[in-house]
């Protein structure tokens, strides 16, 4: 009974079926390795449910592909162009996102073609090396509390080129002008300048004497923005 419930319409004796039990045996397996890998993104890292959710159960959903499509071209084909229609359906995200999805992906292919010990093998040791990775803080910038954006706001009666150079010179190990933006009407610009600080404790001092020549009007001072040139 439960063949013909779980067999295909177009089965034929030349098409192997899988049984039900192999099938729930990869499908359990993908699912606790998703959640696996679920766990080893959210260490340290800010996380939203949604994301958090289909990391969880992206490893099943391969899994399941690849056992359907095994040793069928044509339909391995056609589910490949699916996929890659994904990728035009989704925000950006950073690095540490792609990395994440595409282990959950390996680790549901590798499910899916049945060899669940190396599915596991493969999953741990790279959820291991993530954390390690990690814990170390394997490529965090040194110093990251002296690269900074400084936004200023000036007059537009002033000349904005090189106006700020001599006190960047004296805080600054080095600084550029990355952005200019008129705002208020066309009656101010907005300066965004990019700077490496010689010492983090003369930022304040630095701000002092940038106020005295912008007549006071608005500065902001904030770690450089990373995440979207990050890849």
């Amino acid at each position: 009974m439960l063949d013909h419930i779980f067999g295909g319409v177009f089965d034929s004796d030349l098409v192997s079926v899988i049984r039900i039990t192999d099938f729930l045996l990869c499908l359990g397996v993908s699912l606790v390795l998703g959640l696996i890998l679920a766990f080893a993104y959210m260490y340290r890292t800010r996380y939203t449910k949604s994301f958090v959710v289909t990391l969880a159960l992206l490893p099943a959903v391969v899994c399941v592909v690849i056992m359907l499509v095994n040793g069928n071209v044509g339909t391995g084909v056609a589910v490949a162009g699916a996929f890659s229609l994904v990728r035009f359906r989704s925000v950006p995200g950073t690095a540490k996102e792609i990395c994440t999805l595409f282990l959950a992906m390996g680790a549901g292919l590798i499910a899916g073609m049945g060899y669940l010990g190396y599915a596991v093998l493969f999953t741990v040791v790279m959820c291991a090396m993530f954390l390690l990775y990690h814990r170390l803080d394997f490529g965090e910038k040194k110093n990251a509390d002296v690269y900074k954006t400084v936004s200023i706001t000036i007059p537009e009666d002033l000349d904005y080129s090189g106006i700020f150079d001599d006190i960047f010179a004296e805080y600054t190990v080095s600084h550029e002008l990355a952005r200019v933006k008129s705002t208020n009407m066309g009656s101010l610009f907005k300066l965004t300048y990019h700077v490496i600080l010689r010492d983090a404790s003369g930022e304040k001092e630095m701000i002092d004497k940038i106020r005295c020549r912008n007549g006071n009007l608005e500065i902001t001072v904030s770690r450089q923005d990373t995440t979207v040139t990050e890849l």
